[in-house]
């Protein structure tokens, strides 16, 4: 097994954009709601408050609800849960790197489809991939990191064409990015099929990554059985405040994710200005597709400034600072015009 890796630290000069995170700093009342939790006491394991204002907010019961430390942690917990040797995990490759480990820790084996050309998810793909022996389905949108979505009419088609006993589940960790209105929500289809699970995250949007804090809704029973694998007590207190006054407060981080989105638009038409064949971004990233030349044009935006997430065929570049622009863009031309003369990697010494 490849062990999962995060983002590269960036030097003092540099930005780091290799992890998605969110560039701008905590709100003050969150730090407010954090700086008087019992740390010498034990969190709440069920994380009752919060579960009950999700539920309250997604018109669900509490029970419908499991908290993990990071949305990755609970499909850790569902796919535990659902799968184990000789059984079946069905995703799309290239997405989100933490797949492929889950499934093996599991004991189960990954089945990945290949996205379209254009970096999409090829649901049609996936559904005929889905054998008896496949316990789960994961469907990552916005596509990390190719930052593509899938949209709602895809969906349901794909939803139809798979048995209502194989667990689907939908990973929407930057739903709060996305402005297509044909885009899929999962949320506005809880309570529609029996085998969906949504993901949701407080890492991107809200600007927890550091307090690892996520979600899944979908179906008590499911639910009960992500909680059955949970490993106790791992959703720390200050986390838990955390997304509760980040739920208090979230008209004001919505704006920032709103400023972050059309920064997004403006450096993608910048981009494919300069002539790259970029995917539309639906993300706080955007996805290079450098193919074999991908560990030379790191090295390139590393020399800019910019520290950037290399995954084989190309580059996942975050949206940060108003500042990482520039050195971005900059970098991006020297990758781009080179590459248009470059025959091969062996050339781009």
């Amino acid at each position: 097994m490849a062990p999962y890796r995060q983002g590269k630290p960036a030097a003092a000069d540099a930005f780091k954009l290799s992890s998605n995170e969110n560039p701008y700093g905590p709100l003050p009342a969150v730090l407010d709601a954090i700086a008087n939790s019992p740390i010498n006491r034990y969190p709440d394991g069920m994380a009752t408050a919060l579960r009950q204002r999700l539920a309250q907010r997604h018109g669900v019961t509490p029970e419908q609800i499991q908290v993990g430390a990071g949305s990755v942690s609970v499909l850790s917990q569902l796919i535990g849960a659902a799968s184990a040797a000789g059984d079946e995990v069905v995703y799309a490759w290239r997405s989100f790197e933490a797949y492929p480990g889950l499934v093996a820790v599991a004991g189960a084996t990954s089945v990945q489809v290949a996205n379209t050309a254009d970096h999409r998810h090829d649901l049609t793909a996936m559904a005929a991939a889905v054998t008896d022996r496949t316990r789960v389905v994961i469907v990552c949108t916005p596509n990390n990191p190719t930052s593509t979505i899938v949209t709602r009419a895809e969906f349901e088609a794909f939803m139809a064409a798979v048995p209502s006993d194989i667990l689907v589940v939908l990973d929407e960790a930057y739903a709060e990015f996305v402005t297509d209105p044909d885009a899929v929500i999962g949320t506005q289809l809880i309570g529609r099929y029996p085998n969906l699970v949504v993901l949701r995250t407080f890492s991107k949007a809200y600007g927890l990554a550091g307090l690892r804090i996520g979600y899944a809704i979908g179906p008590e029973y499911i639910m009960d059985a992500a909680r059955a694998t949970a490993i106790p007590l791992s959703v720390i207190d200050q986390a838990q405040r955390a997304a509760i006054a980040s739920l208090d407060h979230e008209s004001e981080l919505l704006e920032r994710v709103a400023t972050l989105s059309a920064l997004r638009d403006e450096v993608w038409s910048k981009l494919v200005a300069q002539g790259w064949d970029v995917p539309r971004p639906h993300g706080n990233f955007v996805w290079l597709p450098t193919g074999e030349h991908t560990g030379w044009a790191a090295e390139v935006l590393t020399a800019n400034g910019i520290v950037s997430r290399a995954l084989g065929e190309g580059l996942r570049v975050s949206i940060g600072e108003d500042a990482s622009v520039d050195k971005l863009l900059k970098a991006a031309q020297e990758v781009i015009e080179r590459l248009r003369t470059a025959p091969s990697a062996t050339t781009l010494d």
